[in-house]
């Protein structure tokens, strides 16, 4: 399978991911929440040792350190920017009444979404080209930050009164956004260097991990469920970081 090829059915496989958000309609509550819990534990320690593992070491192939950290902040301080001046948030919450912290207009989830999606495409796409491995690594740490993502996401549309079939329907759409980051990355591959856009990418990457999804890890004082999700992210970070020895 040529290298575009695999590209293009991976950002469709992302972009599907969107589609999960409808199982908040079947599952009671207390379920959802037993199921997303670990999940965003294990996307906050992928998509960190995402970063750590296998996107910087690419860019400091390139790169000079310098260069490198200021691409990092870059990525880093442009998704600051976006929940800031969007007024966006990554929640990963169902968005039933009293479990949403903050309910950003739909069409402001959506935009946010959909530029999140585009960023990801280009550096995740990057990754790739540079280094299949590390670049199907990025994929698998995006994947698992993005179920419990589009599960929040599509509660939160509905919940601010958007009928669940065009919420999923227009979450969808700002799937999409995905492949065509891909495809941006592709077309420049030989007249950029793609290095400073996996870094930016990383940069993102850390950002999602430390702003929206260990805040969440850490917002219940639990024993048991403190001992768990340390667990899922410690398994995120090590899957990372096995992938990245063997590869």
């Amino acid at each position: 399978m040529s290298s575009g090829t695999t590209i293009v059915i991976g950002s469709l496989v992302m972009s599907l991911v969107a589609l999960v958000g409808g199982v908040t309609l079947v599952l009671p509550p207390w379920r959802l929440q037993q199921l997303l819990a670990p999940l965003v534990s294990l996307a906050a320690g992928s998509l960190l040792g995402g970063a750590l593992f296998h996107m910087m070491p690419e860019g400091f192939i390139v790169l000079k350190p310098l260069q490198a950290g200021e691409w990092i902040a870059a990525g880093f301080t442009a998704f600051l920017a976006l929940e800031q001046f969007l007024h966006w948030h990554h929640s990963h919450r169902t968005g039933r009444k009293g479990q949403s912290r903050h309910e950003p207009m739909g069409l402001l989830i959506l935009l946010g979404d959909g530029l999140h999606n585009f960023i990801g495409g280009l550096g995740i796409t990057s990754t790739y080209l540079i280094n299949p491995a590390a670049g199907v690594a990025a994929w698998l740490a995006a994947i698992a930050h993005e179920i419990p993502q589009e599960m929040g996401d599509f509660g939160v549309l509905v919940r601010s009164g958007w009928r669940p079939r065009k919420a999923l329907a227009w979450n969808l759409v700002s799937a999409f956004t995905f492949p065509l980051g891909a495809v941006l990355a592709w077309w420049v591959r030989d007249s950029v260097s793609l290095a400073p856009l996996v870094l930016f990418a990383a940069g993102n990457f850390f950002y999602i991990a430390a702003s929206d999804l260990v805040p969440e890890i850490k917002h219940h004082a639990e024993p048991g469920f403190a001992l768990r999700s340390f667990a899922c992210f410690v398994s995120g970070l090590l899957f990372m970081l096995l992938m990245a020895m063997i590869a």
